[in-house]
């Protein structure tokens, strides 16, 4: 019997939306129910689209448009953080979740009108739908949101206009419509607000911790972009413009970054970032620690690359040796959660600061080490890296940091929310450290039976949701500030929903899985 993996994949996030509409009954959560309804029909139009070679730019080959899951991210992330913060009290970012929510919903709407905007013939039935549900979106708008949130909304729709156009552009084939989404709507949303803090730095509060994700995404982008439109008209293989690209990446993080980031934290990053290190042994502990599991990453790489120069048949890595960084990562970052939260979430974001630095050598092929980066890297790489950039590694990366960088300290005053709360800091563990790594493994090895329309098997899946069942229980057992409160049958229910996403999709599972297990559990 053959089954549209598209339907399955709908019908997931279809039930994702339900379990969020049980637990937060308002006009918000109906809104979201009526998105994802002309959600599915736009991404009927889209695939049909991207078969047919239609579509106006180029993206990521071998993979359905991903226009459904992508679309209810943002919306139930702020529906979940807004029922979350409204428990606690804080109003601040209770409107602010309405923010994200109401933004999020814009994005889809945009992102659905382009795709009708060039499907022929125009597909009135479709468009009926999606005017529907624009209306229903706009209206909740105007009743909830104020003048200021309005502007607020729409100042994040423009950024992501002009940034897909310049994404989209100077990197086919790297995403599919629903990735770019996910990937240029965050970063448009992060800009925004970073922007809004500089000009109102009188309000500026909170941990200076949460300020380093911000400058570094919008210092990184900042760098691409003008790399990649100067590169343009220049050779960047020589010696005189690798000395240029360090140049200006010392001005960009010396001159710009840092300054800026001392006005959010009123001192010296660098002081400041001395000081909290050696805070306590535990976190020296911490980085010696990582420091040496970076260094067996490191030797995984060489090792694979002295196999395959020393006449290895294989020409790539398989999927068990590439999920050896799967249980890497798991190793350093289950110790972080459990001791050290905000040292993580630090050190993660100075991960991924590195990552896509080196990523930028790469890809410009800068000197000394943009070569050498493209041969190490090419034996790891997979279908879903069909475009110029790699970018597995940051997938992975970000996967595992997004739960930890998303997490509601604000509505959390004791720094751990209660009952399943407690697990959504491990929701990038679980999806894709422990989840997807064990589906990947027996599924590939031992796995016969095949879901209807996919490669993915059942035995794959099953111990997927066993094994990341067995986490919980040893999370359980070394971090005492978790009290699950009997919602055992949440959290049983929540992993397998996510492990069924993960045998369907086609999207980025690292980056999309844990995501969805965060909203979750977040309920």
């Amino acid at each position: 019997m053959h089954i549209n993996p598209v339907l399955v994949e709908s019908a997931v996030v279809l039930a994702v939306v339900l379990c969020v509409h049980m637990v937060v009954w308002n006009q918000h959560s109906w809104c979201s129910i009526a998105l994802i309804i002309q959600a599915f029909y736009v991404q009927h139009k889209w695939d049909r689209l991207l078969r047919s070679g239609g579509a106006v730019f180029q993206f990521r080959p071998a993979a359905n448009s991903g226009i459904v899951p992508a679309s209810m991210v943002m919306p139930l992330l702020g529906l979940a953080l807004r029922e979350k913060c409204s428990a606690s009290g804080n109003v601040y970012f209770e409107r602010f979740s309405m923010v994200v929510t109401i933004t999020g919903m814009m994005l889809a709407l945009f992102l659905s009108l382009i795709a009708l905007g060039i499907t022929r013939p125009v597909p009135t039935n479709t468009c009926v739908i999606a005017g529907m549900a624009g209306s229903a979106i706009l209206y909740t708008t105007k009743q909830t949101l104020t003048v200021s949130e309005v502007i607020e909304v729409l100042e994040v729709l423009l950024i992501f206009v002009y940034l897909s156009l310049i994404v989209l552009y100077l990197l086919p084939r790297c995403f599919t419509p629903g990735e770019a989404l996910l990937i240029v709507g965050g970063i448009s949303f992060i800009v925004n607000q970073l922007i809004k803090r500089s000009l109102n730095l009188a309000e500026v509060k909170g941990d200076p911790v949460n300020y380093f994700l911000p400058v570094v995404v919008v210092g990184s982008l900042l760098l691409g972009v003008f790399f990649a439109l100067l590169f343009c008209f220049m050779e960047s293989e020589t010696w005189v413009s690798s000395l240029f690209f360090h140049m200006m990446t010392a001005v960009l993080a010396l001159g710009i970054l840092m300054p800026w980031l001392s006005l959010f934290i009123g001192r010296h990053p660098l002081m400041w970032l001395l000081d909290f290190v050696t805070l306590s042994d535990t976190r020296l502990c911490l980085l010696a620690y990582w420091v040496l599991l970076a260094v067996v990453a490191t030797c995984v790489v060489l090792h694979q690359n002295y196999q395959r120069q020393a006449g290895s048949k294989k020409h790539q890595a398989s999927t068990v040796v590439r999920k050896y960084f799967h249980l890497i990562v798991v190793a350093t970052y289950v110790p972080g959660l459990i001791y050290d939260k905000q040292l993580l979430h630090v050190a993660s974001v100075g991960c991924l600061a590195v990552f896509l630095f080196l990523e930028y050598v790469r890809y410009f092929r800068i000197r000394p080490l943009g070569q050498l980066l493209r041969q190490l890297l090419t034996l790891f790489l997979d279908e879903r890296d069909s475009g110029p950039l790699i970018l597995t590694h940051v997938y992975l990366l970000l996967g595992m940091s997004l739960p930890i960088w998303l997490f509601p300290g604000p509505c959390a005053p004791r720094g751990v929310l209660s009952g399943a709360g407690g697990l959504v800091p491990y929701a990038g563990v679980l999806a894709v450290g422990v989840g997807d790594t064990v589906a990947s493994v027996f599924g590939s090895t031992m796995g016969e039976i095949r879901w209807p329309g996919t490669k993915k098997t059942m035995e794959g899946t099953a111990t997927s949701v066993f094994a990341q069942i067995i986490a919980v229980a040893v999370f359980l057992i070394f971090d005492g500030s978790i009290n699950l409160n009997s919602t055992y049958s949440w959290i049983v229910g929540s992993i397998t929903l996510v492990a069924l996403l993960e045998a369907y999709t086609s999207q980025i599972d690292n980056l999309l899985l844990p995501l969805y297990l965060f909203i979750l559990l977040l309920l």
